[in-house]
């Protein structure tokens, strides 16, 4: 649980700095932010319970809206999703190695979307919840060992992108 809730303070003190760090290479991956210990089955059974939590969307729980209407995105995040969702559609996934290529993809954008993150406030932590477990979902994709496990998280990384459109504008 401290391995967990450790590992969430440093993702999110990552993205609260997103535009902060425009010269480096943004490169967000959970599993460099911690050691896993795989001989310790009650950390393997949280992480397994926080991959489950990420899969099924429950951000959008956590989610608000601006006072009923959508948030203002800054251009670089909505183009950053639209490109994600293309990329979803157009690259063959057939191989778990096609799911993998796919995740390096989309971890590529989504790199992209945190570096230029001009956001603020209020429109920056809704922005963060959205964004937390879609980094989730990318790097499980990036280690899927089977092609159903693979369209799962798919299904799942394209739910968590149009919902995108549910909160911001």
């Amino acid at each position: 649980m401290k391995n967990t809730i450790l590992s969430l303070a440093i993702i999110s003190a990552l993205l609260v700095s997103c535009n902060e760090t425009k010269t480096k290479d943004v490169t967000t991956s959970i599993e460099e932010m911690h050691e896993h210990d795989t001989s310790n089955s009650h950390a393997n059974h949280e992480e397994v319970a926080a991959e489950m939590h990420s899969l099924n969307n429950a951000w959008v729980d956590e989610i608000k809206l601006d006072n009923g209407d959508k948030w203002e995105a800054n251009i670089e995040t909505t183009e950053g999703v639209n490109k994600m969702l293309d990329m979803l559609k157009s690259t063959e996934t057939k191989t778990t190695e096609g799911y993998h290529a796919l995740a390096s993809n989309l971890n590529e954008v989504k790199n992209f979307v945190v570096k230029e993150c001009t956001m603020e406030g209020p429109s920056h932590d809704n922005l963060h919840v959205f964004l937390h477990p879609l980094i989730e979902k990318i790097e499980a994709l990036g280690k899927v060992t089977t092609v159903d496990e693979g369209a799962k998280i798919k299904k799942s990384i394209k739910e968590n992108l149009d919902g995108y459109f549910n909160y911001f504008e």
